[in-house]
């Protein structure tokens, strides 16, 4: 009995000794990491602090500064690349990326590019598809869509702005596909898709009809990009049991514009009992002066919920003198809706 004690006794001291161990090597791998991370992180600085003041003047077209970005080191040219491109994600201005895609282009970066869409660190991955989108590398296109599923949020957002700048035919199922793919930033995934205009529409439309779960995203989608070949199909969406799917459609016909028919709907839709939907066919109707005595209809709607009455008294502004003489009826009114039709009638008489 007393050797099991002893053995017993000296197992868990091994043991104690064992994780003592392994938890100095965790705390030893930290404060390694932190220490290369900070030495990366400061060394970075120091060339950004460099190479600012050069990549503004290349920019304002000084070719010295320009040639002295070309001669850089080549460990260097990411990192000048990055002060370029970067920017670009909020500043859009095509003269600042045709002067940027010139500067890259003269660095040869492209090679360099390529070996950090293949690095572990995933700011490399985002820079590398930023200067795909940038210099229009369409034979990169592949690459840039298969990070969509990049395991880091940046890059993938990367990707999306570079399928913007790409506009490569080739990208347009993949755009569409992942519309509902909330990993993607929503802004992101529109711009890529407007990126394409009309040219969209269709595929949008073939993809509605074998997939009416998603339906939402699409007359989403097509506010932004459909025409008047899209409006029979939004016509039926506005009759779809979700709500929202029935306020998209009718948010995308204002985008494409009615017809008789469509109007007579969104007039129709105007007493549903979702104020979204109300709110959406009352801005559709805006500048409609045909059939179905629409300014009617919509100067009911002045005393709904706010959202619901100040879409019908812009649509009202929008509808010549039909809706100005409704507006100047309710404009008489001691309410709430008295006074939104005043501001109306203000803002019309301002534009004159």
């Amino acid at each position: 009995m007393t050797s099991f004690f002893f053995y017993y006794t000296r197992v868990i001291q091994v043991m104690l000794w064992v994780g003592l161990a392994m938890a100095l090597m965790a705390m030893g791998a930290i404060v390694v990491e932190r220490i290369a991370a900070g030495y990366w992180f400061a060394r970075r600085r120091r060339l950004e602090y460099r190479y600012e003041p050069f990549v503004r003047r290349a920019l304002d077209g000084d070719a010295a500064a320009e040639q002295f970005l070309v001669a850089a080191p080549r460990r260097h040219r990411l990192i000048i690349a990055a002060l370029l491109i970067v920017p670009l994600v909020d500043d859009r201005n095509p003269s600042r990326i045709a002067r940027t895609r010139a500067i890259v282009q003269a660095m040869s970066i492209v090679p360099v590019a390529d070996a950090y869409a293949r690095s572990w660190r995933w700011w490399r991955r985002g820079l590398a598809m930023h200067v795909f989108g940038v210099l229009q590398m369409k034979d990169r296109t592949a690459q840039v869509v298969a990070a969509l599923d990049d395991s880091n949020g940046d890059v993938r957002g990367a990707a999306l702005d570079a399928l913007t700048d790409l506009s490569d035919p080739t990208s347009l199922k993949a755009i569409v596909v992942r519309l509902h793919d909330a990993s993607l930033h929503r802004g992101r995934r529109v711009e890529a898709l407007t990126a394409f205009g009309s040219d969209s529409e269709r595929f949008l439309l073939d993809l509605a009809n074998v997939d009416p779960m998603n339906r939402l995203n699409y007359a989403r989608a097509l506010a932004l990009v459909g025409t008047a070949y899209a409006r029979p199909t939004l016509c039926r969406w506005t009759r779809d049991t979700r709500a929202a799917v029935r306020a998209a459609a009718f948010e995308a016909l204002a985008h494409v514009g009615l017809d008789d028919r469509a109007a007579a709907l969104a007039i129709d839709a105007l007493k549903s009992r979702d104020q979204s939907v109300r709110a959406m066919a009352a801005q559709a109707l805006q500048g409609w002066t045909g059939a179905g005595d629409a300014a009617s209809h919509l100067a009911e709607h002045l005393a709904d919920t706010w959202i619901v009455a100040v879409r019908a008294a812009r649509s009202l502004q929008s509808m010549g003198p039909a809706g100005l003489t409704k507006l100047q009826e309710i404009a008489t009114r001691p309410d709430l809706s008295g006074l939104l039709a005043q501001q109306m009638l203000w803002e019309q008489s301002a534009q004159c």
